[in-house]
C-alpha cells in the first residue's frame, strides 16, 4: 500500500527566479503542484541525483555564491 501524500511540514524557501521557474516546470510537465514536486524530488533525492554531477554542480555553485550574493 502505497504511503499517504500529507503535507505536514511546512518550512519558508527563498529561490533565484531560475529555480522557481524550473521548479513550475517541471511539476506542470508532471501534472503535479509544486509541493508534490518538492516532496518526490526530496524523497527520492538519491535515486534522481547522479553523484557524480552533484558533487561537481555544487562545487561550481559553491564557488559562484560570492559573486552571485553581491
Amino acid at each position: 500500500m502505497p504511503k499517504r501524500l500529507r503535507l505536514t511540514r511546512r518550512f519558508p524557501v527563498a529561490m533565484t527566479n531560475d529555480a522557481y521557474r524550473s521548479l513550475h516546470r517541471f511539476a506542470a510537465e508532471a501534472e503535479i503542484t509544486p509541493d508534490e514536486a518538492l516532496c518526490f524530488l526530496f524523497e527520492h533525492f538519491n535515486s534522481v541525483t547522479n553523484a557524480e554531477n552533484l558533487t561537481a554542480r555544487l562545487r561550481l555553485f559553491k564557488a559562484e555564491l560570492p559573486d552571485r550574493k553581491a
